[in-house]
This record gives C-alpha cells, structure tokens and sequence, in this order.
C-alpha cells in the first residue's frame, strides 16, 4: 500500500464526506476527488464504511493533538483561575483550522442514525472524549472534585454559542460568564488557587 496513494485518498475522502455527507457520498466522487480510480481506492478500503473510518479517526486525531497541546499550554501556567479560564474558553473558540473537520463532524451529528456505530464511537475515541480526558486530568490537578464531569461543563459553558443557531460561538462575554457559572457549581479542593 503506497502512503502517497492512501494519504490521497484520506484527504479527498474528507473533503467530500465533509461537503456530502456519509449518505451522499460516492466512492466515484471520492476517487475523483482523490485523483485516483475507484479499482486504487478499492485497493485501499473494502468499502465506504471503512474508508469513513478510517478519515473520521486520521481527522480527528489531528485535531485532538492541536487541542490538548492547548489545553497543556493554558493549564501549565494558571495564576488566576477564573481569568485562565476566560482565556483558555477564547482560546479554544478562537483555534483556526480544521475547517474540513467540523464540516465533517457537523455531518455526522445531522446524519448520526445513518453513519456505522463503529466509525462514530472511532471518532468520539480518537477525538472528543480524548480531549475532554485531557482537561479533566488538568481540572483533576487544580483540584476539581469531579474533574471528568468538570470538563464536559467547562467545555459546555465555554464553547457553545446560542443553542438556536447550530455551530454559533459564545462571545467573550458569555465566556466570561459561561467561567463564572462552572467555577460556582463546582467544588475546588485548593481554594488559593481558584481566588480571584
């Protein structure tokens, strides 16, 4: 198996799941896009659901490693917990890149039913529940009773814009907020470090 090929093949599969969708995605215009014929492609990945697999966990595993070396730089230098946190919240929303990532993962939860169970729990592994593993273990060091729910929350509050408008960012002040309400409903174990 040529990497060059399989890499060619990865980058066009995103991009046309990412646009398409898994339903509407064609190995044809996945090959095309890829600028090989559909017998390479077959060479490559039995079929669409392995080769969806296989983009969703290359995709997010790139994305994941951008965001827990974030996450690493925010949480190694906390001073002022609440204002660490305001700007770890813009940080993330801030992050460029991936745009073909978010497309995908935006095509995933609006066909969920209709996407192989195995290829979502992939990415969920490879990607978000990792990230959030990473921040609890960071929430854990400061001192958070319950870090892994700690994360879910501080992510929620922070990242999420107005639920009516699918993939709106929150602004710096409702960051700012979203910060103030997480530090509130959690417990932190070391006081001094979360004093404002």
């Amino acid at each position: 198996m040529r990497p060059d090929k399989r890499q060619a093949i990865l980058r066009g599969a995103l991009s046309v799941f990412a646009r398409d969708g898994y339903s509407r995605a064609s190995i044809d215009g996945i090959a095309k896009e890829a600028e090989v014929s559909t017998r390479t492609l077959y060479n490559h990945f039995a079929d669409k659901a392995e080769l969806f697999r296989a983009v969703i966990q290359a995709s997010a595993d790139e994305v994941a490693q951008d965001q827990i070396q974030l996450i690493e730089r925010h949480f190694h230098k906390i001073t002022d917990l609440q204002q660490d946190l305001v700007e770890f919240g813009r940080a993330m929303g801030a992050q460029q890149g991936h745009a073909e990532h978010f497309a995908l993962v935006r095509q995933i939860n609006a066909e969920l039913t209709h996407i192989p169970a195995e290829a979502v729990e992939a990415w969920l592994d490879r990607g978000p529940r990792k990230v959030r593993k990473a921040l609890a273990d960071e929430l854990g060091e400061l001192g958070f009773k319950d870090p892994a729910r700690a994360a879910i929350h501080l992510l929620l509050l922070t990242l999420t814009g107005d639920p009516a408008v699918r993939g709106s960012r929150p602004s710096d002040d409702d960051i700012a907020a979203g910060v103030q309400v997480f530090l509130h409903g959690h417990d932190v174990e070391n006081p001094a470090t979360a004093a404002t």
